[in-house]
């Protein structure tokens, strides 16, 4: 994603503004249906302004699944800043709400159906936010007082499926988005049973 630094505000306006239209079109037209003439009219701005600020539909297809990462690193940050070190349930909380939303789901959906058009891209963005959510948990979970955690990054996998995978495999098949928080509490249940010391 270009740099916002020592940017025009005008720019990191409309910035914003086709980031935003380019996510909703892409969602609903797929890549390859995909047009920057309709993304640029949704956004208000010109079919130039549009190649100007991103270079063209690759570069801003990259750009959306980019500020989808974002949202990952973020989450991720906030358990390595320690925000409820021991409250396991807060941070099953957390996971779910920042995965089960109707930004993330309509995106990995996507995502996942131009896996062979842009592997590289893919790859980029488990490694960034399913893997390093999973990395960072695996650190969490480690300094964790009440756990007994001999492999680490399996015990983030675990607590990471247990509290999310039923509801991430729904959300991911099913345009209405539920409640994960139950299925999170009886996630960390079987998690501290598994793992508590």
């Amino acid at each position: 994603m270009p740099t916002t630094t020592g940017e025009d505000p005008r720019v990191t306006r409309s910035r914003a503004i086709i980031l935003s239209a380019a996510h909703a079109h892409f969602v609903a037209n797929g890549y390859v249906g995909a047009n920057v003439d309709e993304i640029a009219a949704a956004a208000g701005v010109s079919k130039r302004t549009v190649y100007n600020i991103y270079g063209g539909k690759e570069a801003l297809f990259r750009a959306v699944v980019d500020a989808a990462i974002t949202i990952a690193e973020r989450f991720s940050a906030e358990i390595a800043a320690g925000i409820g070190t021991d409250d396991l349930e807060g941070l099953a909380e957390r996971l779910t709400g920042s995965v089960i939303s109707e930004r993330v789901i309509p995106l990995r959906r996507l995502l996942i159906g131009e896996a062979r058009r842009f592997p590289e891209l893919a790859r980029e963005y488990y490694d960034r936010a399913p893997g390093l959510v999973v990395r960072t948990l695996a650190q969490h979970l480690t300094d964790h007082p009440g756990l007994r955690i001999d492999d680490p990054t399996t015990a983030a996998e675990h607590f990471a499926f247990l509290v999310l995978g039923a509801p991430l495999d729904r959300a991911l098949f099913d345009d209405e988005l539920r409640d994960p928080g139950a299925r999170a509490r009886v996630g960390v249940a079987a998690f501290r049973r598994a793992y508590g010391r």
